[in-house]
């Protein structure tokens, strides 16, 4: 069957009153964006629904492009008629017919345009009716049929689909303004910043790097999974801090059972401080409850004091089998997976403390002053934007592995 269009459905944006058209103009927006190397394709907007006209682009391509625009509950290859009995039939005809080694069928019709005369009710077994007379040996299955065909009669014209394809649900994003992830190269951070732009929220990103004891290699991972994420999204902003003066100063000067905690709290201050200067509204972290020692409740509530923004934690009660699924669905994992480690894994203590308290970290921090450790950090961290079409892999991360 000649499909010309994809039919796009609305899940939770549906729900949004009087500010609907705002996440339905920004829905459109970000489809556009990810349909750019498809120049053919065209994009209408009608009540409840919105469209996008082929006009000869490939329709797996278009439509596999479409699956990873948040705020998309479902979508169908769909093909347009007139409000015509006769183009109505045939088109229902095509669409059982695409639908190969289907033996049971169900038709089902919904009329938006009133004043089509052909009531719901009649339109079913009408158009029913003719699949049965042009075919052998195929049956109605109101219940579980091999191929459910949709007819909605709209007031443009009549739209007709026969198989639903999921949607990555959530909210367009951009809608609900920007988050500042800690990108660390780990399975957990990319998941979490996966997440987060589910619920409409731009990303920016947040790396600290430690040369030499990590390597270019492992910044490079960091760049590809903000690349695999800006498929879901936009481009993104890397922010790399160069982190080994403070770590090599948490090392020397701290106890070693608090220098993961301190470690923390410093890079959230930094964080934070970029944040603000990006106008950024919140910082999304990977951590999940009790995985590790810094992932404590006694933990996360010492790292917290030192920001009063707000820390987005999508994984909290996720176990690390659930982290991993979504890791790979979203093509992250292998990244992960490679054997460049980061800066939290440089200086790990033996014995880390699992209940910190911030009067403890208080008073060993107010044995050293950081300040112009971290406004130095600051000072020479410089950005890398990510896009998801463009390669930023200057060489091969393996090629010392082979």
């Amino acid at each position: 069957m000649n499909f010309d269009r994809i039919m796009i459905r609305y899940g939770e944006m549906a729900l949004k009153g009087k500010n609907k058209k705002v996440f339905e103009q920004k829905l459109q927006s970000n489809i556009a964006g990810k349909l750019n190397d498809y120049p053919g394709t065209t994009i209408q907007k009608t009540q409840g629904r919105m469209y996008v006209t082929l006009n000869g682009e490939d329709p797996q391509k278009v439509m596999e492009a479409c699956q990873n625009v948040f705020g998309i509950h479902s979508l169908s290859f769909a093909v347009k008629v007139e409000q015509d009995e006769e183009e109505m039939k045939a088109a229902v005809l095509l669409a059982f017919r695409d639908a190969e080694g289907a033996k049971t069928f169900k038709i089902s019709s919904k009329r938006t345009d009133k004043s089509f005369p052909i009531v719901s009710q009649e339109i079913n077994p009408l158009l029913g009716g003719h699949i049965l007379r042009n075919t052998e040996d195929v049956k109605v299955d109101v219940h579980n049929p091999d191929v459910e065909i949709k007819v909605e009669v709209r007031h443009e014209g009549v739209y007709v689909t026969a198989q639903d394809y999921p949607g990555a649900g959530g909210l367009p994003v951009g809608t609900t303004g920007k988050s500042l992830l800690m990108l660390s190269g780990g399975i957990d951070s990319p998941v979490s910043g996966y997440l987060t732009m589910k619920r409409g929220v731009e990303l920016e990103a947040i790396h600290f790097h430690s040369p030499p004891y990590t390597s270019d290699r492992a910044k490079q991972k960091v760049v590809d999974l903000a690349q695999e994420l800006a498929k879901f999204g936009s481009k993104i902003k890397i922010h790399v801090i160069p982190f080994t003066e403070i770590q090599q100063k948490i090392h020397r000067e701290m106890p070693e059972g608090y220098s993961m905690t301190i470690m923390r709290r410093m890079m959230m201050r930094i964080s934070e401080r970029v944040a603000a200067k990006q106008e950024v509204l919140s910082i999304t972290t990977g951590e999940s409850l009790g995985q590790v020692a810094s992932q404590t409740m006694e933990s996360m509530s010492t790292i917290n004091e030192v920001t009063n923004y707000p820390i987005i934690r999508p994984l909290v009660a996720m176990d690390k089998l659930e982290i991993i699924d979504i890791s790979r669905k979203i093509g992250t994992y292998e990244i992960s997976i490679r054997p460049f480690e980061d800066c939290c894994t440089v200086f790990v203590p033996k014995a880390p403390k699992t209940k910190p308290t911030r009067s403890n970290a208080n008073y060993y921090e107010s044995n050293s002053d950081f300040t112009k450790d971290i406004e130095k950090a600051i000072e020479d961290s410089y950005i890398i934007e990510v896009d998801a079409h463009e390669n930023h892999q200057q060489d091969d991360p393996f090629e010392d592995l082979l």
